[in-house]
Order: C-alpha cells, then sequence, then structure tokens
C-alpha cells in the first residue's frame, strides 16, 4: 500500500487510479458523489494528457499498456470488454451536419486498437478486430477482421540525407 502511495505521490495517479474513479462514479447514489468522481477521473485525464469522459459507455475493463497518453474517447462512444488501446488513440464523433457518418463509434469486444489510430463518426468495429497503428477507420469493420496501411513506400536518394537535429538556440547562435 505504501509503494503505491509513494509511486501516485511521485507520477501522479494513473489508470488503475482513473478506473477506481469511474466505477465509483457509476456506483455513486448522491449527485455530490457523482461530481466528486467525475472531478478526480477529469483530473487524471488532465494530468496524463488524455480525455475520457465518465460518461462514455464501457463494457467491463479495457486495457492501456503504453498508459492513458493522448487517448481521446468520445463521451458518446461505446466500448466492449476486453479492448486494447495504445496510446495516442482517438474515438471520436463526427458532428458536421453533412457527414455520410455522423454519430459516436461502437467498438466491440477484445479489440486491439494499434498505436495513433483514429476511429471516427458512427460506425461499428466488430468483435475480436484489430486496427493497425495509425490507421484511420471510417467505415464499418466485420467482427474478426484485421485493418492495416497500405505498404509504406521507400523513396531512393541519390545524396545522402542531412538528418542532424539542430537545437534552436544553437541555430541562434
Amino acid at each position: 500500500m505504501a509503494a503505491n502511495w509513494l509511486r501516485t505521490l511521485a507520477l501522479g495517479p494513473d489508470a488503475g487510479e482513473y478506473w477506481k474513479h469511474y466505477r465509483k462514479y457509476h456506483a455513486a447514489r448522491s449527485r455530490l458523489g457523482r461530481l466528486y468522481h467525475s472531478w478526480r477521473c477529469q483530473r487524471i485525464c488532465c494530468i496524463r494528457g488524455a480525455s475520457i469522459p465518465v460518461r462514455t459507455k464501457i463494457r467491463g475493463r479495457i486495457t492501456f499498456p503504453h498508459g492513458m497518453a493522448g487517448v481521446f474517447l468520445s463521451q458518446d462512444a461505446e466500448i466492449g470488454e476486453g479492448c486494447v488501446i495504445f496510446q495516442q488513440v482517438t474515438i471520436g464523433s463526427n458532428t458536421l451536419p453533412d457527414a455520410k457518418r455522423a454519430g459516436s463509434p461502437v467498438i466491440g469486444r477484445n479489440v486491439y486498437i494499434g498505436a495513433g489510430a483514429k476511429i471516427i463518426g458512427a460506425v461499428t468495429v466488430g468483435d475480436n478486430c484489430r486496427i493497425g497503428a495509425n490507421c484511420v477507420v471510417f467505415e464499418d469493420v466485420p467482427a474478426n477482421s484485421t485493418v492495416v496501411l497500405p505498404r509504406p513506400r521507400v523513396i531512393p536518394h541519390e545524396e545522402p540525407q542531412d538528418n542532424r537535429f539542430i537545437p534552436k538556440n544553437a541555430r541562434e547562435g
């Protein structure tokens, strides 16, 4: 117990602390209790650079293997249990009036969502799917499928490339 307290003191609250308050928010009977646990969840998300509203419909436990950093979940999205969500993932609504897929995503059970993936609009991702890193999903994905980007393109150069990083303060002097 002391180790958890020290870790939280040193690093700030983590996803485990978020889920504790998320569950307490949904179990709270008083408005004040819901308000407090909602505030704690928002604060943890702010510290971790994430946006996971307590009103997002999360069915069961989901996992963030690399932490909550940069994860954005729409409050109207639905996420099935057993999902694995890596860093910088967006599961967002599309509210543009002329959008073909206006609405929020519905993610099935046991879906693996790679780093940087974006799932936007009223799409359904079936159970047991894999969404590859940096994929942008805007159409329905059937169950037991994998979504990947096209293969990378290799562009050869005649001359070697200068890939040094020059800090801004070094350029000024």
